[in-house]
């Protein structure tokens, strides 16, 4: 890892539209994604974590253009790729590429596995011949740790960790620089969970690439990442390296997170943090921070002022008015 900036993300915020079937005349708006800024540095691996529906795919998904961000800029080697169109953003995006979450869903069970892991060859133009396109097709399944044999078979005939090596696969086809891996390993087993995190951290060795890591399982997060961006209600509320984050965490939310971590032996953990109620409606966010009305350390500036993120040590940031 270096200290060259790869990517870096400016306020970036998106917020949905949303139709009441029952009062159409009166949409709703939700702020899935709330002013986050981050920077990716080379050859490092960005751990991107939170409850399910904290903005942490939807900002993997804008990264990666799949989704325009309503607000904000996004910056890779200097270039602004919110403002690419066409030809531009197409080879801007042989550059970033994404593993997704359902191995089942990501890969079009009609085609073959040359057909599907040789698509990107044939969108970016990098195969000469349908020959050469399989034999490239056959050296990626080898790098993943699959047979090149099964190159003629369809999805449905392997497992889903299997499909998940396909799925990387594709993403290696164009040589990126980064890979978004949006919860890559949730719809595994713990046994394939392992196989396919030790493939993903020899390959990014070999390939000298940059991984944005998302997940929910902190385990796992812990396991691969260099740094971890803590996620609540669409905002980045704590980000550091995963040495600093899991022995000195300094956000409540962070702290509870942790403390919720299962452990080996029954009743060792007596610290833990049981969070009151649910994820407050991303369409009517709490004013102040979003995280007041679950904390028990909220006070009257937390309901009235959005924390921002800030330094509190040395790579270490939060957004918390308990250390302002």
């Amino acid at each position: 890892m270096t200290n060259e900036t790869l990517l870096k993300l400016e306020n970036i915020s998106k917020v949905f539209k949303v139709r009441d079937k029952y009062n159409p005349g009166k949409p709703s708006y939700v702020h899935a994604v709330d002013s986050v800024n981050l920077a990716v540095r080379k050859g490092e691996t960005l751990g991107i974590v939170g409850e399910s529906g904290c903005g942490k795919t939807t900002t993997g998904r804008i990264i990666m253009r799949l989704l325009d961000a309503s607000d904000g800029k996004i910056f890779y080697r200097g270039t602004d790729l919110t403002a690419l169109k066409g030809k531009p953003l197409l080879k801007m995006r042989k550059k970033i590429q994404m593993v997704f979450q359902d191995p089942y869903a990501s890969l079009n069970p009609r085609l073959t596995i040359a057909e599907n892991v040789g698509e990107p060859l044939i969108i970016h133009k990098l195969s000469k011949s349908r020959a050469d396109r399989e034999e490239k097709v056959k050296q990626l399944l080898d790098h993943v740790g699959l047979d090149p044999g099964y190159y003629a078979r369809y999805p449905f005939e392997f497992s889903g960790g299997q499909r998940q090596r396909i799925g990387i696969a594709r993403a290696l086809a164009v040589e990126p620089e980064i890979i978004i891996a949006d919860e890559p390993v949730s719809a595994l087993d713990v046994s394939l969970q392992a196989q396919v995190i030790n493939l993903m951290q020899d390959l990014k060795q070999k390939n000298n690439l940059t991984y944005i890591f998302i997940a929910h399982d902190l385990s796992v997060v812990k396991h691969i990442s260099d740094r971890i961006a803590v996620m609540y209600l669409g905002r980045v509320v704590e980000l550091a390296d995963k040495r600093t984050l899991f022995n000195n965490p300094m956000h409540p939310y962070t702290q509870a997170l942790l403390s919720a971590i299962p452990v080996p032996t029954p009743g060792a953990k007596a610290d833990r943090i049981v969070l009151q109620g649910d994820v407050p409606s991303p369409v009517n966010p709490p004013g102040g921070c979003p995280f007041h009305p679950r904390c028990s350390k909220a006070f009257d500036t937390c309901r009235e002022r959005m924390p921002e993120l800030k330094p509190v040590a040395e790579g270490h940031y939060t957004a918390c008015h308990l250390y302002e």
